[in-house]
């Protein structure tokens, strides 16, 4: 009997491993022709030939499973991050980072749509208005880490605090956006005027 219970088990992981799989292909092939916006979870549903409770049961909405299919990115861009930090640590705070911030924006022209999808789903989720994607967690205490090094005094830390937010909100996708879409600024440019702002000015 308990043999006959941990092959059902063990079925179900396959199973289940399997519908992963197929659902990320389909996602990612179906967000390549079409964009991220223009797909439905209903059409990746059908395309991935699996029921919509199916889907549901595995990603609550689009966002979290543009986060998946994202997630090994997202580990690697602050892994590099922190390698670069550690091996520039006789750099000055300032220059530090810059680097960082060359970094992030690589991964983020890298992976701009799953990016959106994600920031969109959890603006859409969020009851009250919030600061930041749990996506940038991690980002905005380097943030804080570099400005507490240029301003070390504790009269600054609430300040160095509130100039890792405001450089995160400039770093999300509606407002990043606008400035490559619109404005018609490269990556290096906002890097540029991101460091003048929030680092020449704020130091």
């Amino acid at each position: 009997m308990k043999d006959e219970k941990a092959g059902s088990a063990r079925a179900e992981r396959r199973d289940a491993a399997e519908n992963r799989q197929r659902i990320l292909a389909t996602a990612i092939q179906l967000f390549e022709q079409h964009g991220v916006e223009q797909v439905s979870m209903n059409q990746i549903a059908t395309e991935a030939g699996i029921g919509p409770g199916t889907l549901y049961r595995r990603y609550r909405n689009k966002g979290e499973l543009c986060l998946d299919l994202i997630k090994g990115n997202v580990v690697s861009c602050f892994k590099d991050i922190q390698t670069y930090l550690e091996h520039n640590r006789e750099e000055p705070p300032e220059q530090r980072l810059k680097g960082a911030l060359r970094i992030f924006l690589r991964f983020r022209e890298s992976k701009m749509q799953l990016l959106k999808g994600v920031e969109d789903a959890g603006a859409t989720n969020r009851k009250k208005a919030g600061t930041r994607s749990p996506l940038y967690d991690e980002l905005h205490g380097l943030l804080v880490e570099q400005f507490h090094e240029m301003n070390p005094g504790k009269e600054a830390v609430r300040n160095n605090v509130f100039k890792a937010d405001m450089l995160l909100e400039a770093l999300k996708s509606d407002a990043y956006l606008y400035q490559r879409e619109v404005r018609r600024y490269s990556p290096e440019e906002i890097l540029e005027l991101l460091y003048i702002t929030f680092v020449l000015q704020g130091g």
